[in-house]
This record gives structure tokens, sequence and C-alpha cells, in this order.
């Protein structure tokens, strides 16, 4: 084919020319990109600092300097010039004053000296404190309506001021001066007046004399009473169920505590993953405040499987699974297993949302075998229980048929079946429910085997106790005693759920868990007798951990004549735990002259 030469033929070769300038040019840059990118960067030059502080001061005071004083602060500087570093070494005397002050020592003498011949320069900051400045004095004055309001104004008064936290004769401190203002006027708000302010505060320092004086003028405001509850957050559930957990009644005057139960009892029903409640402290309409509760609903079903250990049954497996609206209408299920090497269990459980009278009610089934020191039991069970809500005056009514079948080793076996009717009274008077360390708990239980329906007639009754005394803020004592008594001329036709043994991490430190009982065959079988003694002294090394010693003693017995405490007594570590105190304690059983380790967590009551 011939070609003819056209006039776009020399563009053509004009743009193939600039398109190889252009490439070229980009070839270089990316090479010299990727130079840039792969060559080692030079090491960082360490700056010197031009000076550096030395604190002469008190060990407990040092810190705080350090805190509060910019020279100290600012000596790392990298652009520290010679000029500022004068600067703030003038500024220093009057930070470290107000320091000092805020500490207690409003006489504190403060010297700065420069030691321009070191390298670097050396401030030495000497700070002498003198004497701490120590509280004279105390003036809480309270007005409002509180003050003539009897017993409600007059207790949340006489509480401010008992528990005030800076008395007379203490070091001044500003911090602990805010500190104890705000718990003052939380104690207030606590009860009824919800509403109270701080009018006014003042302490006078004599800077001569070392005395404070404190003043604190608190304005109660009106007193509230509960209205109704304002609930955000439900989708699932009624307000009603919401309602039936609350412990107050509308027109019931306001107390924190009253507010604080039931966020813990909704928190605890498994039909929420968070609440929050607080009052509206609306000074126009106190009686009739309105309490407003978000929640938020959480999952309807849960599985848990997990693994422990435990120095009375060893290794153990457990299975939950909780369907909390199974129904539809906030009826609860719950399937339940354990296996260890001692207890085998299920169970399957229903459970009812709280009435409008305050009690749950609970309906279930379950099957239990046990191998404990010779006895291998298997019992079914089938019953309900019927319990309040009311944490520190719990109530609870029982019907339940046990189905029994006893074999001890190298003794003959016994059946035996009982309908069981029960009825128990607990009461607590604790700081805290979960882990207390001061008050007391008592309980008591009673029941029996209901005639021509059981096995054999016969009663039942269990009283416990337990007391919790601080000594002072590091030492503490725990007391626990329990005892109870099967009302039958034999154990025999008795289900041995319903005996009695004892012995283990929780009863009777030193010897094997349940292996304190009566002896048959070659088995250890429950009796119709048990008590059991426990006294415990912790000092506490920090906030959540300590040391302990203890002595423990106790038995279960077939006939009172035959009693003899067996007493064990060791020393153990002591954690403070979200889920109650962590046990480890080495324990020796004085009637089996054996060392044991026992490991718990929780408390057992």
């Amino acid at each position: 084919m011939r070609c003819t030469a056209t006039p776009f033929r020399p563009l053509v070769w004009w743009l193939y020319a600039l398109t190889l300038v252009a490439a070229t040019l980009l070839h270089a840059n990316a090479e010299a990109a990727e130079a840039v990118v792969v060559a080692p960067t030079a090491a960082p030059v360490a700056i010197e600092p031009i000076y550096r502080v030395v604190i002469d001061a008190p060990p407990a005071l040092a810190p705080v300097i350090e805190r509060s004083v910019g020279l100290v602060r600012w000596q790392t500087f990298a652009d520290m010039t010679l000029e500022l570093m004068e600067r703030l070494a003038r500024d220093a005397h009057a930070e470290a004053r107000e320091a000092a002050a805020a500490m207690g020592f409003f006489s504190a003498r403060v010297d700065v000296v420069t030691d321009y011949s070191a390298k670097p320069a050396t401030v030495t900051l000497t700070v002498v404190p003198g004497e701490p400045t120590a509280i004279a004095g105390v003036n809480i004055d309270v007005t409002g309506p509180a003050v003539t309001d009897t017993p409600l104004g007059t207790a949340a008064i006489a509480s401010m001021r008992k528990n005030w936290s800076l008395p007379q004769g203490n070091v001044f401190r500003q911090s602990a001066w805010t500190t104890a203002k705000a718990r003052a006027l939380a104690t207030l708000r606590a009860s009824p007046y919800a509403a109270a302010t701080i009018a006014n505060s003042e302490a006078l320092i004599d800077p001569d004399a070392r005395t404070a004086e404190l003043s604190l003028d608190v304005a109660s405001g009106p007193a509230f009473r509960f209205g109704d509850l304002d609930i955000q957050g439900l989708d699932r559930y009624p307000p009603s169920l919401v309602r039936n957990y609350s412990a107050f009644q509308r027109g019931d005057p306001y107390t924190e505590a009253a507010l604080n139960q039931l966020i813990r009892r909704l928190n605890a029903s498994g039909y929420f993953s968070s609440v929050q409640a607080a009052i509206d402290p609306d000074t126009a309409h106190p009686d009739d405040a309105t309490v407003r509760v978000a929640v938020i609903e959480g999952p309807t079903r849960q599985v848990e499987a997990g693994f422990g250990y435990s120095t009375d049954v060893q290794y153990s497996a457990r299975f939950h699974y909780r369907d909390v609206n199974v129904d539809g209408n906030a009826l609860q299920m719950l399937v339940d297993g354990e296996l260890d090497s001692k207890i085998q269990s299920g169970s399957l459980r229903f459970t009812q949302p709280a009435n409008a009278a305050g009690w749950l009610a609970t309906w279930g089934i379950g099957a239990k075998r046990t191998d404990i020191e010779g006895l291998v039991t298997r019992t079914a069970i089938a019953g309900t229980r019927w319990h309040t809500l009311q944490e520190e005056r719990e109530r609870a009514l029982s019907a339940t048929y046990y189905l029994d079948d006893q074999h001890p080793a190298d003794a003959p076996p016994q059946q035996s079946h009982a309908i069981y009717l029960e009825g128990e009274q607990y009461w607590r008077e604790v700081d805290q429910l979960v882990a207390p360390t001061r008050g007391w708990m008592a309980s008591a239980q009673l029941g029996g085997g209901i005639p021509g329906i059981s096995t054999r007639s016969f009663g039942r009754v269990i009283g416990r106790a337990a007391a919790w005394v601080p000594l002072d803020g590091a030492h503490e004592l725990t007391f626990r005693a329990e005892a109870g008594a099967v009302l039958a001329p034999s154990r025999d036709g008795i289900p041995s759920t319903l005996l009695f043994r004892t012995g283990g991490d929780t009863t009777v430190r030193g010897y094997a868990f349940e292996s304190l009982g009566v002896p048959q065959g070659n088995a250890v079988v429950g009796g119709r007798y048990y008590a059991v003694g426990s006294a415990e002294a912790i000092r506490w090394i920090g906030e959540s951990w300590g040391l302990a010693a203890f002595v423990d003693a106790g038995n279960a017995v077939d006939s009172l004549q035959d009693f003899r405490f067996a007493v064990g007594y060791g020393v153990g570590v002591r954690v403070r735990t979200p889920l109650g105190p962590f046990r480890l304690d080495l324990a020796y059983g004085q009637q089996v002259h054996e060392v044991r380790i026992h490991f718990s967590v929780g408390l057992s009551f």
C-alpha cells in the first residue's frame, strides 16, 4: 500500500517526543522519591536540659511540690532558655508556699538556690514546712425545714455531724476540707432533703497560732416524697414489672437508700443490662417528686458454661441456660447442671417476676447424686419456693417433695421420701450485702415432714448468725455460729438432704468436705444435730487484701450426748472482690492431725 504524507505527521512526531521527555522526567522523579523513602534518617540529637531541680522537702510534701511548681514540671522543656528558667525560679517561691498551705503548712519557708557552675545548672528548692495547722473548731449550721422535722430531718442532721470527716484536732488540708464538705452535703441529700445546698463555707486560718476555724452553713430545702415512676426504655415488659421491684410507695419520704435498692433489685432481676434512676429535684413539687427510671433491656437468652476448682470438690464443670421471657410475660426459665468429683446435679426452674406484694415465686424439679465420705446418695426433688424482695427482712416459704436413696459403704441402703414444708426469716443489718465489713446477719428456718405422706413425720430447725466488727481502719473481727436439729426419735426414713454433715471450706476448716458426721459402716452419714462456730481476725495490708488468723469448731452427731467439737485453726489470705471475699487458708485439723488448704469465694449465708 502506498502512503501519502499529510500535514499532521510532524505533529505526531512532536507528540511522541514530548511523551518520551515526560516519561523520562517521571522516571527520574520516581527514583528521587524512592531514594528519599529508603535513605537512612539521621539519629536524633539528644538535647541536654539547661537545668535540673533538686527538691529538699519532707517525703509527704515532696510529691505535692513536684506536681504544683512550674520550675519542676518544665525542667525538660526542649526550648527552655536561661531567662525563662530564672522567671520560673522566682515563681517557685509562691507556688511552693501555696502547695504547702494546701497540705496544712501555712508558715512554710521556701528557698531557691541556683548553682550555675554545675552542668546542667542545679536548682535546689528547699521547703521547710514548719508546724502543721490544726483544726481548732468546727461549726456546722443547718437552716430550713430539716431543723424542725422530727425524726427524719433531725436524724439526717445528726448523721451529717456525727460522720463529719475533718474533726477538731486534725491537720487542715484543702483537699480534706473540700471532701468533708461534699460528704456532708451528700449525707443530707441522701435523706428526704434531696435539694440541700451549701449556703456558705469558710476556713479561717491563723498562721501565727497555726489553727483553723471551720464553718459550714447548709440550707436543707424542702423535704421530698416519692411520686410516680417515669419509666423509659421498656419494650418487651410492662411498667408494672419495674414498679413491683420498688421498695417504696408513692407518698413515702424520699431516701437515697430506697432509690439505690430499686436499682440494685432491677439489676439483679435478669431483665435489664443497665438501670439508672434519680429523683427530680424540682423544689416546686417536693411532695410528689417524679422518679425517672431509665432501663436498657438485656438479652432474653443466655448460655453460660465454665470450669472451676475448690478444695471441697476439686475440679468442677457448670452449665446454665436462662431465658428470662420464655412465655412473653417475663416468666424466667433456668436449666442448670453441675458436674464434679463428688456432686452431679441438674435442675429445671421457672421463676415469675415480683408481684405487687413484693413476692417472687419459683417452681422446679431436679435430681442430684453425691459421693462424699463413703456415702452415695441419689435424690429427686420437686417443689416451689416463695420469697420476698426485702433483703434486710427477707421471708421465704417453701414446699418440696424429696425422693431419696442412700447407700453407705458396708452398711444397708435406705430409701425415704417426704413432703417438707418450711418457713425462713432473715435479718441483715450490714454496711454491704455482698462483702460486709460492719454489722450482723441472722436467720431462722423452721419446717417439718408432713405425717402420713412422708416416710416418717419430723420437725427441723436451723439458726445462724454472723457478725463483722471493725476495730480500726486496718483490723477486723468476724464471728460466725450456726446450729440445727431434726426433731425425730431416729434419722431413719428422713431424706439425706435434710440431715446434717459439716466440715470444709466454709464450715470447719482443717477437715475434708462434709467429713464430720455419723460413722456408719465405712461411710459418714448425716446426723440429727449439728453446730459450728468460727472466730477470725483480719489485718488489712492494703485497700483490698489482708492476712487472717482463725479458729473453727463444729461437728454433726445423731445424739447430743455424743457431741464433741472438732477444732481447726490456721492462717490465710483475704482479698476483697466484686463477688465477695476471696479466701485462701492453711488449716490444721486437730482431731485428724492433718493440714489442709482451703479456697473459697463469696459470702456463704
